[in-house]
This record gives structure tokens, C-alpha cells and sequence, in this order.
């Protein structure tokens, strides 16, 4: 008996229903009956092991207030049929990211930061503990004159 691995199309739609559903706050038990699984067959749909029929993608489209274009745009380098594996890294790297808890509540939390010079505090302090640049002194991050962020 031969184990078929997930095409990367329904590994992408079941990345975005994940997406939509993490950022809407649903749980896997909260959207299932919704749309009439189990949360077992949503796990399935979201990690690409079983296709989401088109009835299904339209009903789940609907609860999430998305055209079913939703499931297949956002991929960079064209339709998912056309280029179903990014060859980028860096973009399979963002898009699990995105998909996990953290870096949804991470997303949501900078994204109510108005102030641009925290924010770009924020990013160099992230950096420089990725080791990706070096550390600075505090005053040569914030701004000249704004002392409130010390």
C-alpha cells in the first residue's frame, strides 16, 4: 500500500483556511459544525492531507465574508497551480509563521503600535537578538529628542 502525499495546492488552501481562521479567533471545534465536520476533518482540510470540495470552499468562503479566490491569491510568484512550491524559502518561512499562534498574536499586537519610531525600536531589538545586526546603544536607536522611549 502506497502513502500519496498532500498536492501542494490543497496544502496551500488548507494554509489559508488556517490563516483566516486563526486571524477570526475560531477554533477548530468552533468552525467545524459550521460547516459540518469534525474538527479531525478541519485538521485534515488545514494540513492539505484531504481536498476541500468546492461546495465546502464556497460555505467556508462565506463564514470568513471572502470570494473563494481568497483560498488560491496571495501567492507571490502567480497562481498556486502554476507555482504550487515556492522556490523561496524566505516565503514558505513567512507564511508558517503566519500561521502559527505566535506570530498572528505577534502581527496583531505590532500592528496596533501607531507610533513608527517604537515600532522601529521594536524591529531592531527583534533583529538584534536574531544576531542579524549589531547591538546599539539606546540613544542611537531612538530618535533625537525623544526621550520617552528610554
Amino acid at each position: 500500500m502506497s502513502t500519496k502525499s498532500p498536492h501542494p495546492i490543497d496544502i496551500y488552501v488548507g494554509s489559508r483556511i488556517k490563516l483566516k481562521r486563526q486571524a477570526l479567533g475560531l477554533s477548530q471545534h468552533g468552525l467545524a459544525p459550521l460547516i459540518g465536520v469534525t474538527f479531525q476533518q478541519l485538521q485534515k482540510y488545514e494540513r492539505g492531507i484531504n481536498r476541500v470540495g468546492p461546495s465546502r470552499l464556497q460555505l467556508l468562503a462565506k463564514i470568513f465574508s471572502v470570494p473563494v479566490s481568497y483560498f488560491f491569491d496571495d501567492n507571490p510568484k502567480g497562481p498556486p497551480i502554476l507555482d504550487a512550491v515556492d522556490p523561496n524559502p524566505e516565503t514558505n518561512l513567512i507564511m508558517s509563521f503566519l500561521g502559527s499562534r505566535d506570530g498572528l498574536d505577534l502581527n496583531r499586537s505590532f500592528l496596533k503600535i501607531k507610533d513608527m519610531a517604537t515600532r522601529r525600536v521594536i524591529l531592531m531589538l527583534v533583529n538584534t537578538v536574531a544576531g542579524l545586526n549589531e547591538p546599539q546603544a539606546a540613544s542611537e536607536i531612538v530618535a533625537p529628542g525623544d526621550s520617552s522611549m528610554l
